[in-house]
């Protein structure tokens, strides 16, 4: 008897419509992708949004990483969970930033990675 095929992965640009699509429906606020092509070998995308609070914050990266894991994505890591100020989402090809809004301004990331770069998209 043949095997189980296991669900292809899903491209970088799946995983970041899977992404966005998450954060759309959970309210995430303020939602930057960053397009790291030629930047970096990190990933190839990065993804900076906000939640309302830590309970939103924790409930916006549970739904995310939920879909990851649904949709195929391998070894999907997780930090910042127990406090949901920042919580780190490394979908391997994407990388996601849900923070609190006050942390998010505290860090400032988006400024690092994209500071008024080609690439730099707001999602609507």
């Amino acid at each position: 008897m043949p095997e189980p095929v296991p669900p292809a992965r899903p491209t970088a640009q799946e995983t970041l419509r899977l992404i966005l699509a998450r954060l759309d429906d959970m309210k995430a606020e303020d939602t930057v992708t960053i397009d790291l092509s030629g930047k970096t070998t990190i990933g190839d995308y990065m993804v900076v949004t906000s939640g309302r609070s830590n309970r939103h914050v924790g409930a916006v990266a549970d739904h995310v990483v939920e879909d990851l894991e649904n949709a195929g994505v391998p070894r999907v890591r997780v930090e910042g969970m127990p406090h949901c100020d920042w919580v780190l989402i490394d979908a391997g090809d994407v990388i996601v930033h849900v923070f609190r809004p006050e942390v998010r301004t505290f860090y400032n990331i988006e400024r690092m990675w994209a500071p008024g770069r080609p690439g730099e998209r707001r999602a609507s």
